[in-house]
């Protein structure tokens, strides 16, 4: 075998992984980061129906954004929404990972149960819940046909309870998810430090107040970043469940971004709206990934 040959054998194994994976990478480049910067642009011209790439206006879409009734509305679902939905899906979260780290009977059972509302796409939960909740075919209708009359909750059509429902749908979904990473963080502590605490005597509550919880700080994290990101990019379940009403009462960001730029002709504002969500997602994700590199790095 002359030496250009195994040169060129030699090129081909080290550059293998590289020449299949770039494909992909080139594709992810041109429609995702591509598209980043196409949408920045479009956020900084005067584009409404179609895009005006030659119409430069500078961040005076941002202003506008910032002075629009409806995105003041749906930041305030948002805050709403995504505190009550972080709080507690990451309370029950870890509620039932507790439970199924006592190594009960049906913990195979009960995992999976958990774990299924995870399988359903946002638009399968959002609609059973819409129907569940709707005064005239779920809840309310069936406790009057058994005789509770008086029974009321018509949080679906009330614009004051309205984001609730969305809270509820999204909780009864994700908390699952959050017990399985719980789960696995409690699977992956040292029995010695467990069986250590019980032969000082500390009882079942401060072992884990005191031991356990406080060696979860990375899952809480995981979780929190996990979470915020579906709360602030929750779009789907917000359309299937409430439509975004009644009127804009469950009006959140994701909603207000694609109606301004599919339907309202304002297609600056709504890229502006876009950004500023890509924005926030990344002032949560780039330090946690930064972190984790530092400590990889360092450990």
């Amino acid at each position: 075998m002359s030496d250009t040959t195994r040169t060129s054998g030699d090129w081909l194994r080290q550059n293998l992984p590289r020449l299949v994976l770039s494909p992909s990478f080139a594709i992810t480049l041109f429609f995702v980061y591509g598209f980043i910067l196409y949408t920045a642009w479009i956020s900084m011209t005067r584009s409404r129906m179609l895009p005006k790439l030659d119409s430069f206006v500078g961040f005076e879409n941002y202003g506008k954004l910032w002075k629009t009734l409806n995105w003041q509305i749906a930041l305030d679902n948002l805050a709403i929404f995504g505190t009550l939905y972080i709080l507690i899906c990451g309370v029950l979260g870890l509620l039932l990972a507790i439970l199924l780290d006592q190594k009960i009977r049906a913990e195979g059972f009960l995992r999976t149960i958990y774990l299924y509302p995870m399988a359903l796409s946002f638009i399968v939960t959002g609609t059973a819940w819409k129907w569940f909740l709707n005064p005239g075919l779920g809840l309310e209708k069936s406790m009057h046909e058994w005789g509770f009359h008086s029974f009321s909750f018509d949080w679906l059509i009330n614009p004051k309870m309205a984001i609730y429902t969305v809270v509820i749908a999204g909780v009864w979904q994700t908390s699952g998810f959050v017990m399985a990473m719980f789960l696995a963080g409690l699977r992956g502590i040292d029995n010695e430090q467990l069986k250590a605490a019980q032969l000082d005597g500390a009882s079942a509550f401060q072992t884990y107040r005191r031991i356990i919880i406080p060696q979860l700080r990375a899952v809480f994290l995981s979780a929190f970043v996990v979470l915020a990101h579906m709360a602030i990019k929750s779009y789907d379940l917000v359309v299937a469940l409430t439509g975004g009403g009644p009127g804009n009462a469950t009006e959140v960001p994701a909603t207000f971004m694609y109606s301004y730029t599919f339907t309202r002709n304002q297609m600056g504002v709504g890229a502006a709206s876009a950004m500023v969500m890509l924005m926030t997602i990344a002032a949560i994700i780039v330090p946690y990934l930064y972190a984790e590199t530092r400590e990889k790095r360092h450990g």
